[in-house]
Formats: C-alpha cells, structure tokens, sequence
C-alpha cells in the first residue's frame, strides 16, 4: 500500500468539503464545463451601478466578473428592470410612504422603491462596460404598472410567465447559471423560478451583489438552497 502524506489527506479533505459547501458534485476538482448552458445576466443595469437611482453597493463589481465568464457560454440571456412611469412598486406611487417601506398589492406584500429602470431612459439602459456580443436575448420585466416582476421566469404574481423558460426548454438548453443584480432580490427570484421549471441552476455568488434589507442576503441563500440551487464562484468555471 503507497504512503499517502498526511497533508496531502488534509488538503484532499478540505477541498472536498468546500466543494460541498458550494454545492458541487463530491470530487468535483474539476471546473464545472458550462457546455450549452445558459448564462444569464440579471438587471446589470445603470439604475443598479454606481450613480444609479437603486445603486446596488458593489454592483460594478460584477461586470469583469460576467465579461471574463460570458465566452464559455453559448447561449447568453440578460434582463432589463423597464418599469413604466409611476410603477406600483415605487414608493413615489403611494401617498405618505417612503423608499424600502412595505404594502399589500393585489398580488401579495411588496416592497417599495425609489424610482429606477424607467422604460427608455438611460437609467434603465444596460451598464455600458458589460461586453456580451453573442448574447441572444434580453427578457424585460416588470412593464407591467400594477405589477412588479423581480424573476426573469415569472412576474410577482407566480402565475404571469415571461416566456424564459419556453425559449430555454425550446432550445434544449437544461442547465443555467445566474449572475447580476440583486442577489437577494432578481437573482434569487430567477434561480429560485428556473428550479421550479426544471432546470438545474448555479448562482455565480461572485458575480452578483445584494441590496441587504434586514438580512435578506443570507435569507436568499438559505431559500435558494433549499429549493436546490448551487452556490459557486467564478473561478468554478471552465473559461
């Protein structure tokens, strides 16, 4: 029998267990191969980077992360927030609230926002250093005035689709990786949505940032899991 050294055990050991943490495969050392699946790229919008109306803090950030992943992809999906003047979810459209306050639409409790991702504007336009030329499609949400729509797969009402999960499915495509803003918002949202239509999902944590309200970060990734969606880096990627 060949002597294995100790440390090389600890070191096999811990790598293991990180891999689990992240929710890979055991003995995935290797970088996941994204082959024909899709990257989607969340709302990284100039509403949501620095300046933006809802900045997102750290969400220029994620731009080289998503350029330096996009050319393992084939397929390519962004989203745009496009909201219409006066949306349901600002909180400039209800009298004697104010922005991260909550009410009760016809839908269920939404939280209300400052007022960003107006349609056609610059601040709703994508971030300009975004560099994703074979991308194929943008998906854009929430245009409808009574409703918000945080998912890329569905509008908040968990019954109005967007048409995603039928151009994916149509496409053979089986498998999705998430990456944008925010993460405890649309990103999770949209990981959240892809199970529930039958895809397997990764979350590339470093590519994406949160907003954070009263902890709704962790609580993303607690729900997210549950539901199965994997947690890894950027650097789990083959590119």
């Amino acid at each position: 029998m060949s002597h294995v050294p100790r440390r090389a055990l600890l070191k096999s050991a811990a790598a293991l267990a990180a891999g689990g943490a992240l929710g890979l495969p055991a003995f995935a050392a290797a970088p996941v191969k994204p082959g024909t699946a899709a990257l989607i790229v969340v709302d990284v919008q100039n509403c949501f980077l620095e300046g933006g109306t809802l900045a997102v803090k750290g969400g220029n950030e994620v731009i080289p992360v998503i350029n330096k992943i996009a050319p393992a992809f084939e397929n390519i999906v962004l989203t745009q927030d496009w909201h219409t003047a006066g949306h349901a979810s600002f909180a400039s459209a209800h009298p004697g609230t104010k922005p991260f306050e909550t009410t009760k639409l016809s839908y269920g409790q939404q939280v209300l926002w400052p007022d960003h991702c107006v349609q056609g504007t610059e601040d709703a336009a994508l971030g300009k250093d975004l560099k994703l030329p074979t991308a194929q499609l943008i998906i854009r949400k929430g245009f409808h005035k009574d409703m918000d729509s945080y998912s890329a797969f569905e509008e908040a009402d968990h019954k109005t689709p967007t048409g995603l999960a039928g151009y994916l499915k149509a496409r053979g495509i089986k498998t999705v990786f998430v990456t944008g803003l925010a993460t405890d918002f649309c990103v999770a949202w949209t990981a959240m949505d892809a199970r529930k239509n039958g895809f397997e999902v990764y979350v590339v944590e470093d590519a994406t940032r949160g907003i954070d309200l009263n902890g709704s970060v962790a609580a993303a990734w607690k729900q997210m899991a549950a539901k199965g969606v994997k947690r890894i880096q950027s650097s789990d990627i083959a590119v």
